[in-house]
């Protein structure tokens, strides 16, 4: 853990967001040095028992703002609605772009005067728009006010964004990736300390991207176990980098099937269909009135490539059921992947939220029932 210096004392700290999570560990960091802490969460409107909001705490002093509110919805355009889209414009970009903007008249009468956006680099792969376009925008809106305000502002505020090598244990990414996920996460102390080493630096550390391991092996730290919620797990890869999910997906599925080049590989179809039929097979052993009571859900999967086709998993009927075709009752989820892709999702050589961000697996419907089917698998996973 980097240590603290004191360099914060008596500094005036706002962050958005403030409540949990990132945000509540960046403000405990800073507080621990002596700082005033003043929390964003929902409103502008004083609140009777809460003081402060952020115009009054700008007619104080501010020092440090910190952009981390934010909204996600990881659905594709079609699939998102136009008021989620509304809250995930208003209060990333938006909200991002007018709470700076209230507050620079006083950050310019600061000595530290800095500026940080919890928002990634700006990558433009379009890996990272075509499953979740708008929150792709979105987030992408707050990276842009770094490039601009950065460049406007140069010389009296340091502008900078800041954005985690892997995923971060917090509610949001226990709702996103289930029950388990926080094995494969760091504590949110490692952007608080990120967050910290930002704040020790002058004005003319500004316009820049700045990744959390990145920041922290600069300070002087090498053990990184220390952040990790179970260490030595592999971990998961944030969204928005590019040396991850598919790179990794890739190297972890070598490792399961060594490649000879002196041999063609010839996979009878049956024995495809085979493993897509006895996966299926397997899933209905499992199945049991307990399992329908904890899911109450219907899945559909449409499985591409040779041997694929339309299948089903009723988790609502009495008992459950799987099958061949499209359910009696309308699908809660739709997942379409490739038959080898479904096979190692069960079997679990292919993590679904990994499948997810890399592409491989599109989900349309209710992605909380989504997540749920993902406890199933793992029990399923050592028979398969």
């Amino acid at each position: 853990m980097l240590p603290n210096t004191g360099k914060l004392a008596g500094c005036t700290v706002f962050i958005t967001g403030a409540s949990r999570g990132i945000g509540k560990a960046i403000a405990l960091k800073a507080a621990k040095d002596g700082a005033n802490i003043v929390i964003a969460a929902k409103t502008t409107h004083a609140h009777p028992k809460l003081p402060g909001t952020i115009f009054t705490a700008a007619e104080e002093r501010i020092d440090i703002l910190v952009n981390n509110a934010s909204a996600i919805s990881l659905t594709n355009t079609l699939e998102t609605p136009t008021k989620r889209v509304d809250l995930m414009m208003n209060v990333n970009t938006r909200g991002t772009y007018l709470t700076s903007k209230a507050c620079i008249p006083y950050l310019k009468k600061s000595k530290i005067a800095h500026i940080l956006n919890l928002s990634p680099p700006l990558n433009l792969n379009p890996m990272w728009f075509k499953q979740h376009c708008a929150y792709t925008i979105a987030k992408y809106g707050m990276s842009m006010c770094v490039l601009g305000m950065a460049e406007e502002f140069k010389g009296e505020i340091a502008v900078n964004a800041l954005w985690p090598k892997t995923a971060i244990h917090t509610a949001a990414m226990d709702m996103l990736g289930g029950s388990g996920i926080e094995s494969q996460c760091r504590k949110v102390d490692i952007i608080a300390d990120a967050a910290y080493s930002i704040f020790k630096k002058p004005k003319s550390f500004t316009g820049n991207f700045i990744i959390d391991e990145n920041i922290l092996r600069e300070e002087g730290i090498k053990n990184f176990d220390i952040y990790a919620i179970k260490p030595g797990h592999p971990l998961l890869p944030d969204f928005f980098l590019d040396e991850h999910p598919d790179t990794i997906t890739k190297k972890v599925e070598s490792r399961d099937v060594p490649e000879l080049k002196e041999e063609k590989p010839q996979p009878p179809p049956k024995q495809r269909s085979g493993a897509v039929e006895e996966t299926f097979r397997i899933v209905k052993d499992s199945l049991s009135d307990d399992v329908v009571k904890a899911t109450q859900a219907v899945y559909q999967f449409e499985l591409s490539g040779e041997d694929g086709g339309t299948w089903f998993l009723d988790l609502k009927s009495k008992g459950g059921n799987v099958g061949y075709g499209e359910p009696s009752n309308q699908a809660d989820v739709v997942m379409s992947m490739s038959t080898d892709d479904f096979v190692k999702m069960f079997s679990g050589k292919l993590k679904p939220t990994m499948a997810f961000m890399s592409g491989k697996l599109k989900i349309k419907g209710n992605m909380a029932l989504a997540i749920k089917l993902e406890k199933l698998m793992n029990q399923m996973n050592a028979r398969l």
